[in-house]
């Protein structure tokens, strides 16, 4: 599994509600983590497919950036804005 894998996940940021107002998502591990644990929605298109994406990806059968993307369209349909990590 890669969970963890460095630099196969490009970093984003997350702006969402709550206490922690910002959310680095670094990894296939913490993308998984937002979505199951701390999404406003768990019944949109776009996030169904985000699971699954990170779900393939952590057991190597779609590139980490499948996810990333996966991730992004979730966020939007969610309402999430989305920050770019540049590093």
């Amino acid at each position: 599994m890669k969970w963890h894998t460095p630099g196969e996940f490009c970093p984003l940021m997350l702006v969402v509600n709550g206490p922690e107002k910002y959310k680095l998502v670094a990894s296939l591990w913490e993308a998984a983590q937002m979505l199951t644990a701390c999404w406003p929605l768990d019944d949109g298109e776009e996030y169904l497919t985000a699971i699954m994406a990170c779900r393939d990806a952590i057991h190597g059968d779609v590139p980490a950036e499948d996810a990333r993307e996966a991730l992004i369209r979730a966020a939007k349909e969610a309402g999430i804005p989305v920050i770019t990590v540049v590093h």
